[in-house]
């Protein structure tokens, strides 16, 4: 199996909402040339076989820069597309059952997670990494939980030795905090796709445990 090491931005490619599969591709493209190793696609509502053709449009995309693509929600979708994992919701499948599910293939499984004791329960039961959040206040989601708080970030990463991916309206000022508290990395919907130059945003994330250390050393916010 290809060990999740995720690099500080896990960009989230999200065609929900009416927004077009080829503006989907386009995004990815930029964020992978950028140098991002995995990049996961959110698709809410598009039909089953337009899901699938997008996701294979994506893995053939995300090889040819070396790159992995997880899929949301849907396991039957990563599985025929060649996807290198899926993400699971808390109203998803259990990790333990799409691990079953998957018989002879490997394949990474993460899962969304709003609490210390559910991210404990999910990597008891086989997730590879765990969502945590949202963070911040976020319009990615149609009724959002109250955001958490750096605190609890902090007891989840003292509570589980896995990755873990903080979401929920993260931007490229508050993405040093998030990574701070312990997140290893960031997943950034909205502020991402609305950038206007997607890949320069993708290489500032991916520079800031730089910018972090560096700002350790003096004392100082990194911009």
């Amino acid at each position: 199996m290809i060990p999740f090491e995720p690099a500080t931005l896990y960009p989230i490619i999200d065609v929900t909402r009416s927004r077009r599969p080829e503006a989907g591709l386009a995004l990815a493209e930029q964020v992978l040339a950028a140098g991002t190793p995995w990049v996961q696609l959110r698709a809410k509502d598009l039909g089953g076989a337009a899901l699938l053709d997008l996701a294979r449009a994506l893995v053939r995309l995300a090889s040819r820069h070396g790159g992995n693509v997880i899929v949301n929600d849907r396991l039957d979708v990563a599985l025929a597309s060649g996807a290198a994992g899926v993400h699971l919701g808390q109203a998803d499948l259990p990790p333990r059952v799409a691990r079953e599910r998957i018989w002879d293939r490997e394949m990474v499984i993460g899962v969304s997670t709003h609490s210390v004791a559910q991210a404990i329960a999910a990597v008891a039961d086989g997730a590879d990494y765990v969502g945590f959040g949202p963070m911040y206040a976020t319009v990615s989601k149609a009724n959002p939980l109250p955001p958490r708080r750096a605190t609890e970030l902090r007891a989840v990463r003292e509570a589980i030795p896995v990755p873990i991916v903080a979401i929920g309206g993260i931007t490229e000022e508050t993405a040093p905090e998030v990574l701070r508290a312990g997140a290893s990395s960031v997943a950034i919907i909205s502020a991402l796709a609305n950038d206007p130059r997607p890949g320069d945003f993708a290489r500032r994330i991916l520079a800031i445990p730089e910018a972090v250390r560096a700002a350790d050393a003096t004392g100082e916010m990194p911009q």
